[in-house]
């Protein structure tokens, strides 16, 4: 006897393997894998997170209200069309469940978000990629891969783990030329952190039809990762459709109350901004300096860094040589990059201790 089957596809899945978080044998971890928030996340969000322990036994605002005002207001959205998750990942994957099924392609571009291809296939969809050009979404090579059978178009803009994205005038030729029957979602999970004029978050075109998401997330400016929480700007219709898919109770009190309280804490996010502006630039022209490549303009709060292709001296040997002095970073492999790392823009402290070991990996101490 057999027991029960899965859905076609759940047994094709690789399952999704953060970045790593200890070193056996090693008290002090730099962990630089997951994109996690340098500075912690604001005080005053903290505060609120502790304020609810004495209330754990009432349910939380199944409607995520006062959290959907503060994100309006913060956005200038419409708070109705809005509706929160238990991180952005959720609403990934409801929208998977939402719009797409056995015999439909979901589409992504080559070096896109792991959680793409899991989500279509826990629904039985079919997961394509469409090439980049030089690491970067190419609007006419995912519009050449539509088919009569996609149903759903995931750009993540600024991409991970690139750190690339497209402009304001790519994303709106990529909105119209799909159908209007192809659902296409925009991933601003870093959309906090760019500052360049030509970047668009995409909410305008939510605005402008009825087939066009954006997802946000309290995971990374806000560094609120292990609250999970994040939020998706939608049409109307799809909103409705959102909230009748998701749990009743999706996101947990202290989730809502922390949220709410970092983002109107503009000052911190100020803070993190600018923080992460400069060591982001830091580091990258120090890698340049040790003969490191990473992609220009890359934006976010990582770096996508390869490494040549010479025995002691690849993008594993460099990821072994930091796990021996406690820094942890991210390997590629999983995204079609073996000769990459990704490094996450830490404390000063933590980026020159990256540096420093990695010119003592690289044999350039002087």
């Amino acid at each position: 006897m057999s027991g029960p089957k899965p859905q076609p596809g759940i047994l094709d899945i690789a399952p999704y393997v953060g970045g790593e978080s200890s070193i056996p044998g090693l008290d002090r971890i730099i962990k630089l894998a997951s994109n996690e928030g340098a500075l912690g996340p604001s005080p005053k969000a903290s505060a609120a997170y502790r304020e609810i322990a004495e209330n754990l036994h009432r349910y939380p605002d199944g409607g995520s209200s006062a959290l959907r005002q503060a994100i309006g207001k913060q956005e200038g959205l419409d708070p109705e069309q809005i509706v929160c998750g238990a991180g952005s990942d959720e609403l990934l994957s409801l929208l998977c469940a939402a719009y797409a099924g056995p015999g439909d392609e979901v589409l992504y571009s080559q070096y896109g978000f792991l959680m793409y291809p899991i989500s279509a296939k826990s629904v039985g969809a079919t997961p394509v990629t469409a090439p980049e050009t030089d690491l970067t979404s190419d609007v006419d090579a995912l519009l050449a891969a539509v088919t009569d059978k996609t149903r759903i178009l995931f750009i993540a803009n600024p991409n991970n783990p690139t750190g690339t994205y497209i402009p304001a005038s790519e994303l709106s030729r990529l909105r119209g030329g799909l159908r209007d029957n192809i659902l296409l979602v925009v991933d601003a999970a870093y959309a906090e952190f760019v500052e360049n004029d030509d970047y668009s978050n995409g909410h305008e075109l939510v605005d402008l039809g009825d087939n066009t998401v954006m997802t946000r997330t309290f995971s990374k400016i806000f560094a609120l990762g292990g609250a999970r929480l994040g939020w998706a700007y939608c049409p109307p219709a799809i909103a409705d459709v959102l909230n009748r898919v998701r749990g009743p109770f999706n996101v947990t009190a202290p989730a809502l109350a922390a949220g709410q309280a970092a983002l109107e804490d503009n000052s911190w996010t100020d803070k993190v901004r600018q923080h992460n502006k400069v060591w982001l630039n830091w580091t990258r022209d120090e890698l340049v300096k040790l003969g490191l490549w990473t992609p220009p303009g890359g934006v976010g709060n990582f770096l996508l860094v390869r490494f040549p292709d010479e025995a002691g001296r690849t993008a594993a040997d460099a990821s072994a040589y930091l796990m021996s002095k406690g820094v942890i970073v991210r390997g590629m492999a999983g995204y079609g990059l073996p000769d990459c790392l990704r490094v996450t823009i830490g404390t000063e402290e933590e980026m020159r201790m990256v540096i420093d070991n990695l010119r003592e990996f690289l044999g350039q101490n002087s």
